[in-house]
């Protein structure tokens, strides 16, 4: 069996596929609170398109987004900041003015 480039884990839950188990984990517990009523709106891996003076750069895919007590809340749950992912997080406050929310660090 072939280890992921990260070490992370592929697990499934209620049908939708997971990069990780830490993942995973933070969905169970979003899940919980959006059934307790402290967040709504609970989305899994929205898209993002980052569009720079009418061309399309990228999309950046977060893991979750909801909204919460202040908001609407965008969150990715990190085991390593890639260069990448870095880059994306800037670029996600420049054009779409939203601050990444990390978990898991």
């Amino acid at each position: 069996k072939l280890r992921s480039k990260y070490r992370n884990e592929p697990t499934e839950i209620d049908g939708h596929r997971f990069d990780s188990i830490a993942e995973a984990r933070r969905y169970m517990d979003l899940k919980r609170l959006q059934d307790a009523g402290e967040i709504s709106q609970l989305r899994l891996q929205p898209r993002y398109p980052i569009v720079i003076n009418g061309i399309p750069v990228c999309v950046y895919v977060a893991d979750f987004s909801y909204i919460g007590s202040t908001g609407i809340v965008v969150e990715d749950v990190k085991g390593v900041r890639t260069a990448v992912y870095r880059l994306k997080n800037k670029l996600m406050r420049a054009v779409h003015g939203i601050d990444i929310t990390e978990v898991g660090r």
